[in-house]
Formats: C-alpha cells, sequence, structure tokens
C-alpha cells in the first residue's frame, strides 16, 4: 500500500553483494529456500495452483472479475513461469489504488511460518504481503521510509539495506503469531519475526493496527484499523498496477503458544 512515494534511496544504502543470502547459508530462509517439512506450497508458477489456492478478495473497492487476471510471466532470472501484479483491472491511470484486484489464498491462517519469494521489475514498483488480509508487510521500491520496504507498514523502519533492488530475487522469510482474543475481544496483538533476504530485520515485533482504510484488508475500516476481530482470513498480495512477480511462496501452519516469535536459524 502506498499513498506517497517518499524519498528516493542512496545508492549507498542498496548492498546487494552483501545483504544476499541463499537459502542454503541459513538452512531455509533467503531466495530459493525449500518448503519446510509439512508446508503447503501456494504457488509453484502454475495456473491450476494459482485457481485452486487463490481468489480475488472482493473488499470496498473490488474492481475485477474472476477468474484472477494476474498474468503468468517469465521469469527473467531463472526461466520458467512466474505470477506477475500487473493485473489488467488496474490501470495505469489509478497505480496504487489498492483493493481493486488483490488476491488472497482461499485458506485462513493463523500461526504461521512465510516465504515468499518478489521480483521488482521497474523503479517504484509496487506491491505487498498481508498477513490475514491486515497486517502488511510493503514491497515499494526506492522507499526507505516506515512505509517503505520490507517495513511491518507505518511501524517499524524499511530495512532498506537488505533489498537487492530492481530486477533481482528477494525473499521474505516470516514467522507471525496471530492475535489472540477471549470472549471476542483481543487480548494479545499480533507479532512478527522477519528475515529479508537471509538478514533478520524484524524481531518480536508488536503490530498495533490495519493500515490503509477499509480497501486495505479485514477490519481495515472498523475503528480507524484498530477494530481487529475474531474473522478469519488468508495470505494476501496486493495489485497496485505495477509488475512485481512472485514464486516460491509457501505456509506452514504452527502453533506458537507464547509471544515469541523468533525462530531458530537451523529449521
Amino acid at each position: 500500500m502506498h499513498s506517497s512515494r517518499g524519498s528516493r534511496v542512496p545508492a549507498w544504502l542498496i548492498l546487494p553483494a552483501l545483504a544476499f543470502v541463499t537459502g542454503s547459508a541459513l538452512g531455509s530462509v533467503g531466495v530459493g529456500a525449500k518448503p519446510l517439512p509439512g508446508a503447503r506450497v501456494v504457488f509453484d508458477g502454475t495456473a491450476a495452483m494459482l485457481a485452486e489456492q487463490w481468489q480475488y478478495w472482493e473488499g470496498p473497492r473490488f474492481g475485477a472479475k474472476p477468474p484472477i487476471g494476474w498474468p503468468l510471466l517469465a521469469d527473467p532470472i531463472d526461466g520458467g513461469l512466474v505470477l506477475s501484479a500487473n493485473d489488467p483491472a488496474v490501470p495505469a491511470t489509478v497505480r496504487s489504488k489498492f483493493g481493486i484486484a488483490d488476491i488472497v489464498t482461499k485458506e485462513p491462517h493463523g500461526d504461521i511460518r512465510l516465504h515468499v519469494e518478489f521480483l521488482v521489475m521497474t523503479e517504484g514498483g509496487n506491491s505487498g504481503v498481508y498477513l490475514q488480509n491486515r497486517y502488511e508487510i510493503q514491497v515499494l521500491d526506492g522507499d526507505a521510509t516506515t512505509h517503505g520496504m520490507g517495513a511491518v507498514i507505518n511501524e517499524t523502519p524499511s530495512p532498506y539495506f537488505a533489498y537487492q533492488g530492481v530486477g533481482r530475487w528477494n525473499a521474505y522469510d516470516i514467522l507471525f503469531r496471530a492475535p489472540r482474543f477471549r470472549d471476542g475481544r483481543m487480548v494479545e496483538k499480533p507479532r512478527v519475526t522477519m528475515y529479508f533476504n537471509g538478514i533478520k530485520v524484524h524481531a518480536y515485533v508488536e503490530i498495533n493496527q490495519v493500515w490503509g482504510g477499509a480497501p486495505s484488508g479485514v477490519d481495515g475500516g472498523n475503528d480507524g484499523g484498530r477494530g481487529i476481530t475474531e474473522t478469519p482470513a488468508g495470505l494476501k498480495l496486493q495489485a497496485e498496477g505495477y509488475d512485481v512477480r512472485y514464486r516460491n511462496i509457501w505456509i506452514k501452519d504452527v502453533v506458537l503458544e507464547r509471544p515469541n516469535t523468533n525462530f531458530p536459524r537451523d529449521e
């Protein structure tokens, strides 16, 4: 989600040679990481899996028509097919107007270990990864603010130093603990730890709200995004009119009894 571009990032903040860590270097994190035992792959590059696992999120700004129109395009690095967020239902004239053609997994999730890889094709490319269709981990080239690349949006600094830059694959590895409820009232906020290209960039981060209003995600319009309900929701990817490509997305359901989202390096 992106409402203002923010300042461009100085070249010295981008450290691709140092920031890149392969999946094998830390076990199951980084670009190319293999699914953990018990994980379910939710995108493998095929149209069949896209149709089986995903659907449009029909929020208040929804403007697409099923089936999903996100194109399957060539992986410019490794070959094969990957998924582009450049849905034709989001014309260039309304770029960054989220919620028109976002896609969400059909199966909701609670506590999870998530792996997702993305490649931004052009400068300013904009998308987003939403946990429980509520809590956004930003994908936004050129923005190193709290609204920028890799930030728990509007709540943490952007770990822009870990970003590989335009035209290169990047990986988010996330351990997410869903909010806890008692008698329909939230008693523990969600928390997240994240590796970005193999570098731990967020640890035990408590997430306070849904940002961006009702078109952004579930509960976005409820008490300014702070009225979180015990409503199941899935993993969402955002379409904002940019060619941001995705591949190798897998989810492992876990149970985190304590609010500790620090996962080991040797999974």
